[in-house]
């Protein structure tokens, strides 16, 4: 099989077609349910989702919601109403922040804050969490790092230990299933379904939150590297500021990119090189391609590895002894 980096070109109207009728069929005949609800983030496979589903299924029968919360970015909300207004659709807001408030998220992970940097002001800092971003400079270890924004713009950067990084994250997905669960509760008040925002490329890796944003009905981008998303985005007509914010899991205060937190490669050089893993296609031919060393190629395997094994099972129903 030939490999260059116009492997993941697709056709997009042929594309846009295709999934169109899945989410026809999936939704209205073999579930026979009468629409779509889909949380609108203001990004990118977001705005994908909507948009494929209001031309499988008319405007007037796709729901967006709305879920900030009080670390959300401002362009968020923003960037989903200019969506939801160039589609159309219908939408519902709902401020997730007092039910995070009343589990313990923000205090529970400002402690973890407060303990790494006892100088910690909630009110007046940003924090986010970030993996070392020169994986295919050296050799390094997925060691989480947080960092803390103070008001005049410096930074101060520390490593989390496990038990505090997990305690983070654990803060952190409960915001994703809250959203869940209200997509869910607006699907089944209206016989809808819930719609995916996943793409392969975060598929392989395990980048969503089981039983968060994992917890849908059905995903019609899960085929779709992360380039391929952004070539059938502009061929259905995204609004510019959404094609050109950067992708994010918008769940820390800070501003940090999917790349920062969890990829640490860019997408045009992980997209082909999962394919070309995918369709084995020889180290060799992939190292002259994406302009790769031996030794980059390696630590790049080993890290995409090292992720898919750790969360194979995200993608599995609960085992069942038989």
């Amino acid at each position: 099989m030939e490999f260059s980096k116009d492997a993941l070109n697709i056709d997009p109207h042929k594309e846009t077609e295709r999934i169109s009728n899945f989410i026809t069929k999936t939704i209205l005949i073999n579930m026979h349910k009468k629409g779509a609800v889909i949380g609108l983030s203001g990004g990118i496979d977001s705005a994908l989702s909507a948009a494929l589903c209001v031309r499988a299924l008319g405007p007037e029968k796709v729901l967006g919601v709305i879920l900030p919360e009080k670390d959300s970015s401002n362009v968020s909300e923003e960037y989903a109403l200019i969506l939801a207004d160039r589609l159309n659709i219908h939408t519902e807001k709902i401020d997730i922040t007092p039910i995070l408030e009343e589990f313990g998220v923000y205090k529970n992970r400002d402690q973890v804050v407060g303990k790494i940097f006892p100088d910690f002001n909630p009110s007046t800092w940003r924090y986010k969490v970030v993996l070392p971003h020169d994986l295919l400079e050296k050799d390094r270890l997925n060691i989480f790092s947080l960092i803390v924004q103070l008001p005049d713009g410096s930074e101060k950067k520390k490593r989390l230990s496990m038990q505090d990084y997990l305690q983070v994250v654990a803060c952190t997905n409960v915001k994703q299933r809250t959203r869940m669960v209200h997509l869910y509760y607006f699907a089944e008040k209206n016989n809808y379904a819930v719609m995916g925002t996943t793409n392969r490329t975060e598929f392989h890796q395990g980048f969503f939150v089981k039983y968060g944003d994992g917890g849908v009905d059905i995903e019609p981008l899960a085929h779709l590297y992360k380039l391929q998303g952004y070539m059938l985005a502009e061929h259905l007509d995204i609004p510019k500021e959404i094609l050109e914010r950067p992708p994010s899991p918008d769940t820390y205060s800070a501003e940090v990119s999917d790349t920062e937190f969890y990829f640490s490669v860019p997408f045009d050089i992980l997209d082909p090189f999962l394919w070309a893993e995918e369709n084995n296609i020889p180290p060799a031919k992939i190292c002259e391609v994406l302009s790769l060393t031996n030794e980059q190629y390696e630590r790049l395997k080993k890290n995409i590895d090292r992720k898919s094994k750790a969360t194979w099972h995200y993608l599995q129903n609960p085992p069942i002894l038989t």
